[in-house]
């Protein structure tokens, strides 16, 4: 399947992470376990099609350059998401019990980006930073976009 077809396969969801933090790529691992569907696709944010996929989203340069250090993104069905409402619309969506965290979407978005983003800010202090991007096992690689 080329990357082309991948994109526009209907269902599926594409989550753009920081390919550097251990805690994303840990977040990744933990994602994979919980989707035996399948339903999503990932690349890290530092890559060419993450800066693809954003830019063809109409963001101007600085709000681009801003997610690439800062969010979790989730791209589905032609929308994209940010923050602490991208990780609920993933959590939303995996096996187990997972989905019951949906709940925190009454919480207002403000309130939860404000703990995504202190969160964020304090990732690699508290997990640390892989210098080179995730590369996921032979596996999963179909699961990655190139």
């Amino acid at each position: 399947m080329s990357e082309d077809e991948q994109l526009q396969t209907p269902g599926r969801a594409i989550v753009l992470f920081d390919g550097h933090c251990h805690f994303c790529s840990g977040s990744v691992r933990f994602i994979l376990k919980r989707d035996a569907a399948g339903r999503f696709a990932f690349a890290p944010l530092q890559s060419s099609v993450a800066r693809q996929l954003l830019q063809s989203r109409d963001g101007d340069q600085k709000q681009l350059d801003s997610l690439v250090l800062d969010s979790l993104v989730l791209i589905e069905d032609g929308r994209c998401w940010t923050r602490s409402t991208a990780a609920l619309g993933i959590v939303r969506r995996l096996s187990g019990l997972w989905p019951l965290l949906s709940v925190l979407a009454i919480v207002p978005r403000p309130l939860r980006d404000f703990g995504y983003d202190l969160f964020a800010r304090n990732r690699y202090r508290w997990f640390g930073r892989h210098e080179a991007c995730f590369i996921p096992s032979e596996r999963d690689k179909e699961r990655f976009l190139s």
